[in-house]
């Protein structure tokens, strides 16, 4: 069989599942190739989608067999069984990122009103680690909730055993405690550990306290998720209790997952104060001025 493939979202970032296709694919001794509408002929066209507010791609319609997935075509796509359980990879597809991507949990114990993870993955279970990219220098650890995972232990020693740097995208505070504290701290952490402050009702203070203790504070970067069910003064309570216990935060303005919303003015402004490292370090909020002629003060005022 000829493959065709389409990373629908653009090649920003290596595309797990269409990696895992191509390998079983080959495995089977197909063709596999970047899907190419002018000039390609195909048995078959698989497309992926993360994000829905990712435009769609319709070039193959009606010429060959077309399969679409991914959370912005539908939140509980799963590719077919006999790919899900493979662990080859194909890196070939992304010769321009010198890392791995790797799985060693999926799901969550959270069902945050915000998140599909749950809906998509379920309760959270631990699963093969996929195959390495030979010529990966480190690791995203793409985990939604890296210590949540009951054999979190297990993948730590994986980690420590392969020996590379490690990027863990889903750390969750909240059930961290000083045992997982230290097995983090024996990783080679190449950038910080990403944690989330996304409940303004949840007053994460008392925790944030507890575990700077175990990590240095400038190794903790934070997500604060601004525009959904929280006031500018809890946003700027969440940026400023992190900002006094030296831990980085990183807004991230609310996208619904049928993108019907549209981040607003002061949410973007309030995105681009703390996301530049410099001005957040160098200027207040209130006297910032991200256009001529305005002052983010009017926004902290209109909320008094």
């Amino acid at each position: 069989m000829n493959i065709g493939l389409v990373d629908v979202d653009g090649h920003n970032f290596p595309n797990f599942a269409l990696m895992r296709i191509s390998a079983y694919h080959k495995a089977q001794g197909d063709n596999v190739e970047w899907a190419m509408p002018l000039f390609g002929n195909y048995d078959r066209v698989y497309q992926s989608k993360i994000f829905t507010f990712t435009p769609d791609k319709t070039d193959f319609d009606g010429r060959c067999e077309v399969i679409r997935g991914g959370t912005g075509y539908d939140v509980r796509s799963q590719l077919d069984p006999l790919m899900e359980c493979i662990t080859e990879m194909d890196y070939s597809l992304y010769p321009q990122y010198p890392f791995s991507i790797q799985f060693l949990s999926r799901g969550c114990i959270r069902q945050c009103p915000f998140c599909l993870v749950h809906d998509k993955e379920g309760r959270i279970h631990s699963v093969l680690p996929a195959q390495l990219n030979p010529n990966g220098k480190w690791i995203e650890v793409l985990d939604n909730n890296f210590f949540a995972n009951p054999d979190w232990l297990a993948s730590v020693q994986y980690l420590l055993e392969v020996g590379q740097p490690v990027n863990l995208h889903g750390v969750d505070i909240r059930i961290m405690n000083e045992e997982q504290a230290y097995w983090l701290n024996k990783l080679r952490l190449r950038r910080n550990i990403h944690i989330a402050w996304d409940l303004p009702a949840l007053d994460l203070t008392d925790k944030l306290r507890e575990v700077t203790r175990y990590i240095k504070p400038y190794k903790i970067m934070c997500y604060v998720l601004v525009g959904f069910n929280s006031t500018i003064e809890q946003d700027m309570y969440r940026i400023e209790t992190l900002r006094s216990f030296g831990i980085k935060p990183y807004v991230m303005p609310y996208r619904d997952f049928e993108n019907k919303r549209t981040p607003s003015q002061y949410e973007k402004d309030l995105a681009q104060y703390v996301n530049k490292l410099q001005i957040f370090k160098t200027c207040s909020f209130a006297d910032f001025m991200p256009r001529k002629g305005f002052k983010c003060s009017a926004y902290l005022q209109k909320a008094l």
